[in-house]
């Protein structure tokens, strides 16, 4: 059996939240495959279903955002399903809007319902991160992510919600790089590419010499240098070099 835990929070005035992502797209594989209607059990919302061949349950947990792992917690012990086979989904204020990215483990990044998940469940499961772009300062963070999605957000988020629906496959079988690209294609968002070392500025070629010529050769044709005439300098050189008779 796989987990599919959405975040978010319960109830009618939550429901458009940025917040709620990760319910909307569970709701979303809910509707696009056979699964039962939902029920209410382990603080929050469960349902059965199969997808590619695998059992599937999806949980909505009805603790609020902060204590999503007590009912994620609880399904997991009940079912006996190990952390590596739950996979959550949930908003990331570090992605741009639209963008996804799946990643196993790591940390919470302040994000306190992933916070819950590890305390309760462990840490090594799967995540999907469903970007909500960030507001651009610490203050306004509240109030974006518990403010619902603007009209504007249904050209990319509908599209995005579809195509987890369309490509749950993949995501079950975690084929990974294929479901992103899927999503990539939806919504328009580019697909990120392993960070490449700039290229080194090439060395300024070395003026050459005349063709056909050795650099021994070169060096006897070029000028000789200029002595000096008077002083001291001119003095010595003119000893040295003077004829014997």
């Amino acid at each position: 059996m796989i987990i599919i835990a959405g975040l978010g929070n319960p109830g009618a005035k939550y429901a458009d939240n940025r917040h709620n992502i990760g319910f909307m797209a569970v709701d979303a594989i809910h509707r696009r495959y056979n699964f039962s209607g939902w029920s209410k059990k382990f603080k929050g919302e469960i349902s059965e279903g199969e997808i590619a061949g695998e059992k599937i349950l999806l949980v909505k947990p009805a603790t609020f955002m902060n204590l999503s792992g007590e009912s994620v917690g609880e399904v997991m012990r009940f079912y006996k399903v190990a952390v590596g086979d739950m996979i959550a989904i949930h908003d990331e204020l570090d992605l741009a809007e639209g963008r996804a990215r799946l990643k196993i483990g790591g940390g919470h990044g302040g994000h306190n319902g992933l916070k819950s998940l590890d305390a309760h469940c462990g840490r090594d499961y799967r995540r999907l991160r469903l970007g909500i772009g960030h507001p651009g300062s610490k203050e306004r963070v509240n109030g974006h992510v518990l403010g619902d999605f603007a009209k504007a957000d249904r050209e990319w988020l509908e599209p995005l919600l579809d195509a987890i629906a369309d490509n749950a496959e993949l995501l079950v079988k975690a084929q990974d790089s294929q479901f992103l690209n899927k999503l990539a294609l939806a919504t328009g968002a580019p697909v990120d590419e392993p960070a490449r070392k700039s290229p080194k500025a090439p060395k300024a070629p070395k003026a050459p010499g005349p063709a056909g010529q050795s650099h021994i050769r070169q060096a006897r044709n070029q000028a000789p240098p200029k002595l000096p005439a008077t002083g001291p300098m001119a003095e010595m050189l003119k000893r040295m070099f003077a004829k014997k008779d």
